[in-house]
């Protein structure tokens, strides 16, 4: 992916928001609901196992042009959270501009619980609103 003749906004990082609380009471929550099938974060299944982050989710991740830093429903900046309106999971572009919404929960659960895939639809995501790389270029999956 190159960003030749693309002038949209400047991607500075990005920002996954998880569908819980960050605080122990929260992970607990969310980690006992998730077994029972009560609760359920498309994020969480992509980036995380049952206990710690997934192996596969670390390479893709450092295989990005740009940080990748998440955060959860309790602890989002203030200017991510304009933006969500209360819709998570998400994972939103941190531009020069703003923070842009790059996928929704239903664009989340349609990677299936892949990193690879995860990648693919931030590329797709970032072509479709005219966003560049900081760097660039574009991710990179290994």
């Amino acid at each position: 992916m190159t960003d030749a003749g693309v002038t949209g906004p400047v991607i500075r990082r990005l920002v996954g928001i998880y569908d819980a609380d960050g605080t122990l009471r929260g992970e607990l929550t969310y980690w006992v609901g998730a077994r029972l099938g009560r609760a359920h974060c498309a994020l969480c299944d992509i980036t995380h196992g049952s206990v710690r982050e997934k192996a596969e989710w670390k390479t893709c991740r450092l295989g990005l042009p740009v940080a990748f830093d998440t955060y959860h429903r309790n602890d989002q900046p203030d200017d991510v959270r304009a933006v969500l309106a209360g819709t998570y999971p998400a994972v939103l572009a941190d531009t020069d501009d703003g923070p842009i919404l790059l996928l929704g929960p239903g664009e989340l659960e349609a990677c299936e619980m892949s990193p690879d895939r995860l990648i693919s639809a931030i590329e797709s995501a970032v072509e479709r609103r005219g966003l560049r790389w900081n760097d660039g270029g574009g991710p990179t999956a290994p």
